[in-house]
């Protein structure tokens, strides 16, 4: 069984934070990107109305998961919540006690993989 973690964030875009919104997500794409060699995937989507956001996140296993928390939670978590509102928080794959402790405050709910395959 793969050692994967990922998840779907769903969030509350705050009125007129779109340009903020927009230049975060610039930010946090980028330093994913180049400085965290475990994110498998990161995608970001909003809707077409403006006002939510979808964040699938992708992570080898659950070390390079708490990379990105640390990251996150160094980094980023302040201008994210005055920018965004957490709605639902759905987790996949093998994550370990560490990565579900650090997801608590999150409000995290779980899906066991009971299936499939990943390539």
């Amino acid at each position: 069984m793969s050692k994967n973690v990922y998840w779907m964030l769903e969030l509350d875009l705050k009125e007129g934070r779109v340009d903020d919104f927009r230049a975060l997500m610039n930010e946090m794409v980028e330093a994913t990107r180049e400085n965290e060699p475990g994110a498998l995937g990161y995608e970001w989507s909003l809707s077409e109305d403006g006002t939510r956001c979808h964040i699938f996140e992708h992570y080898a296993n659950s070390e390079a998961t708490m990379v990105h928390l640390a990251n996150f939670g160094e980094k980023y978590a302040g201008r994210f919540l005055e920018i965004l509102s957490p709605t639902k928080f759905v987790v996949y794959g093998t994550p370990d006690q560490q990565v579900r402790e650090a997801l608590a405050a999150f409000g995290a709910s779980y899906m066991q993989p009971v299936g499939g395959f990943t390539r």
